[in-house]
């Protein structure tokens, strides 16, 4: 936290500084306290990565209460953090603000289903979203259900990562109702989700209308099976 309030007194002079990558450091809920002071400064930021910093729900919310003011933001990868539902609640709050968003990361982060649903519930005013990992984060149905009612109003999305979570066959289900919404998705994830032959089969029912698809992981899933392949 103290080298983090060291860099935050001298960041913030920084009027060009476009790319910021303070990740894999030990900064926590108190250094990024200090270091959000600092961005409110930064107008010409447009990559920011804090994965991996240690920081929570409180963390997450002192960022965001900066972060609304930083207009040029194009990727923002906060993932490896333990924010939470909470902290993914505070993060939607500001979320619709970044009219230039195009990449978010909130891979392993804790966010579960209530997470996942704040997050969905703004997730449609981002229109230039084109990447979206939410990887890892204990996600079942019911998140999967939620983020599906809005995947089709981002109509910038290309990639999509979802894996290593728990949709099962009804989540699955859910998002194959909107896939072939997403004209522009070329990339899905959804590989170690628990997903059975139902999930595989409605999947496979729409798969065929994205067009663009070039990267497919279904790994790990129980329903890939000699029926579910066919």
């Amino acid at each position: 936290a103290e080298g983090a309030g060291r860099l935050a007194g001298v960041l913030g002079e920084c009027k060009a500084l476009a790319h910021l990558d303070l990740s894999n450091n030990g900064i926590g809920d108190e250094g990024a306290g200090r270091l959000a002071g600092m961005l409110g400064k930064c107008k010409a930021l447009t990559r920011l990565d804090f994965s991996s910093i240690k920081i929570g729900a409180q963390g997450v919310g002192r960022l965001a209460g900066v972060l609304g003011g930083c207009k040029a933001l194009t990727h923002l990868d906060l993932s490896s953090n333990a924010i939470g539902d909470e902290g993914a609640g505070r993060l939607a709050g500001v979320l619709g603000e970044f009219r230039a968003l195009a990449h978010l990361d909130l891979s392993n982060s804790g966010i579960g289903d209530e997470g996942a649903g704040r997050m969905a519930g703004v997730l449609g005013e981002c229109k230039a979203l084109a990447h979206l990992a939410l990887s890892d984060n204990g996600i079942g149905a019911k998140g999967a259900r939620r983020l599906a009612r809005v995947l089709g109003e981002c109509k910038s999305l290309s990639s999509f990562d979802l894996s290593d979570n728990k949709i099962g066959d009804e989540g699955a289900e859910r998002l194959a109702g909107v896939l072939g919404e997403c004209e522009e998705l070329k990339d899905l994830y959804l590989r170690n989700n628990n997903i059975g032959r139902e999930g595989v089969e409605r999947l496979a029912g729409v798969l065929g209308a994205c067009k663009g698809l070039s990267d497919l992981d279904l790994q790990g899933n129980p329903g890939i099976g000699g029926e579910g392949a066919r």
